[in-house]
């Protein structure tokens, strides 16, 4: 039985109580089968990688992920690596992970702050999406935004009306993931 945070924080007297107790002092941040499920897709991932897309836990911790995606051909991304971070919930799979770019981008549904407009990472998700499923969607949103909805109305508007200034603002934001981690 493990403490509540409320208990845990109320001072040095509940960490001895819980040791006099043989109690865990600190909550398990994760459940063993939102683990099971992250070390099942990491195996999938690595097993069986999808070109232009890749995913792998931070330092050991299975709830946090770092990703990459590459630009589509065809579109002002190609030949671009973004880079993202991935959070998951205790509850994971059945609560959509929390995705941002760390790389700077420039996209009608990618606020500045690198936060992300899609269905699926909100009210669409559904657990039978998975890692993989994510980043492809990411991938494909860059090719195909919903300007209909924007975080960046900049960028919504340029897409249709001019496509060279958008691609100027895409590569004048955009940092080698290299360039990143300096």
């Amino acid at each position: 039985m493990a403490l509540s945070a409320n208990a845990r924080s109320n001072g040095g007297g509940s960490a001895t109580v819980a040791q006099r107790y043989g109690l865990p002092i600190s909550l398990p941040t994760s459940n063993p089968n939102n683990i099971t499920s992250l070390q099942k897709e990491l195996m999938d991932i690595m097993t069986k990688p999808t070109p232009g897309v890749t995913a792998f836990p931070d330092d050991e911790n299975m709830m946090r992920w770092t990703a990459t995606i590459e630009g589509p051909d065809d579109t002002p991304y190609a030949g671009l690596t973004f880079k993202l971070s991935m959070a998951f919930a205790s509850n994971y799979p059945y609560t959509a992970p929390g995705v941002l770019f760390k790389t700077p981008i420039y996209h009608p549904n990618v606020d500045f702050s690198g936060r992300i407009c899609l269905d699926i990472l909100k009210d669409k998700w559904s657990a039978i999406y998975n890692i993989n499923s994510v980043l492809l969607s990411l991938q494909s949103l860059l090719g195909e935004p919903n300007v209909s909805s924007p975080l960046n109305g900049q960028a919504a508007e340029l897409w249709d009306k001019d496509p060279a200034e958008y691609k100027r603002l895409v590569l004048a934001r955009h940092k080698a993931p290299e360039e990143l981690d300096a």
